[in-house]
């Protein structure tokens, strides 16, 4: 992939695909970590004197303009976080996106309104998503992909739009790529792999090649207990994926077979009802009470984990322990990350809500190697995938 060193771009007007796709309770940001992510390769820009032009998705807005998921408190943030104003087009590609880019001077920036409020963006329809893509294009002279959560997406801005114009990659997507072909080319081992979340079958293609590759794999969330009850225990009221059952069992003959170390929950904390208040004790996860339901992993299971990651060299850790938006079901979360802080290991921390966590938790983000910014991007990858937004860079 070509970088930022292989463009000139002082005068040029440079379109930047970021990822801005924070959490908003209302107008209010309550996640910076994405915008502050996409500072450095748009600071970079400025200070060649490019003209930038920012356009990322916040939410889904389905291909219509909604207020709820404006990108305006983003703008405010980023100029807050750049130290300049940003300008802040109304529209995509419309006349405020076209006046906004040609009121730019070099080392200014502008942020154009949510992509996704264009039905271009996602669709299937290639030539739909062209002839949005080329509206975009028009907006720019070079582009720069550098939203790295969305390069699993085959979606105008990521895929058509590198097509028609000089690209490059950015800083962040140079990043987030060099991590992950350390977690897929000559790992350093004991090779360890923390995967949580709610759904067996949002990991199904990850966890059949991480198989091949790792030396163990601790699995805790609401996914552990579809992994327990495929040996046959009583699950009580935890989430549960039936239909995921066989494949389940198949993951634990294969892990058997490989000799890998699939380790799971000892104990959990089984709670009355899902709440944040919830009564709960911690159980043994092979006796959970047909009347309660897991929410986190039990304190044994957390010294097991730490255990388990201890004389790692190599951590991957994708989603949280138990129902860690719950102080009382945080705990599990909180252990694991601790483990890797505490661990000497390359530790990579697989964005999306493993991500959230550790600023929700107010651990030190400096603690792990890299904390990635696209989850479903970083599993993707991880499962072998061909990347849509990484082959447009790549070409």
């Amino acid at each position: 992939m070509r970088t930022l060193d292989d463009l000139d771009v002082k005068g040029r007007r440079v379109l930047v695909r970021a990822d801005l796709n924070v959490p908003l309770d209302g107008e209010t940001i309550t996640d910076d970590g994405r915008i502050r992510a996409s500072v450095p390769t748009i600071k970079t820009l400025v200070g060649r004197g490019a003209k930038v032009v920012v356009c990322a998705h916040l939410g889904r807005p389905k291909g219509k303009a909604d207020p709820k998921y404006s990108l305006k408190p983003v703008a405010t943030r980023l100029g807050e976080l750049l130290g300049q104003d940003v300008a802040f087009a109304a529209d995509v590609v419309g006349d405020s996106a076209r006046e906004s880019v040609a009121a730019l001077q070099d080392g200014e920036v502008a942020l154009l309104e949510n992509l996704r409020y264009e039905p271009g963006e996602e669709s299937k329809d290639d030539a739909v998503r062209g002839e949005f893509a080329a509206k975009l294009a028009d907006l720019a002279e070079l582009y720069v992909g550098d939203g790295f959560g969305a390069v699993h997406r085959k979606h105008a801005s990521v895929y058509d739009v590198p097509k028609l114009l000089p690209h490059a990659a950015g800083g962040l997507v140079v990043a987030e790529v060099e991590v992950l072909r350390k977690l897929t080319e000559d790992t350093e081992r004991p090779y360890v792999v923390v995967l949580g979340g709610a759904k067996v079958s949002d990991k199904l293609g990850v966890i059949a090649n991480l198989l091949t590759k790792v030396d163990r794999l601790l699995i805790g969330g609401g996914m552990a207990y579809t992994f327990l009850k495929a040996q046959g225990h009583e699950v009580g009221g935890s989430l549960l994926q039936e239909d995921q059952l066989d494949q389940v069992r198949g993951f634990l003959a294969e892990a058997a077979q490989r000799g890998v170390d699939l380790v799971l929950p000892v104990d959990v904390l089984a709670a009355v009802t899902f709440a944040a208040d919830a009564e709960h004790d911690a159980v043994e996860a092979t006796a959970i009470p047909a009347d309660r339901e897991g929410l986190d992993i039990g304190p044994k299971t957390r010294e097991l984990f730490a255990t388990k990651l201890a004389d790692a060299k190599t951590v991957f850790w994708n989603g949280p322990m138990g129902v860690f938006e719950f102080d009382a079901f945080s705990g599990g979360t909180r252990a694991v990350a601790e483990a890797l802080i505490a661990s000497d290991a390359f530790t990579v921390v697989g964005g999306g809500d493993s991500a959230a966590a550790v600023r929700k938790l107010g651990l030190p983000e400096d603690g792990f190697s890299h904390i990635s910014t696209g989850g479903g991007a970083s599993l993707e990858y991880l499962e072998g995938k061909t990347l849509p937004g990484l082959a447009a860079l790549e070409d």
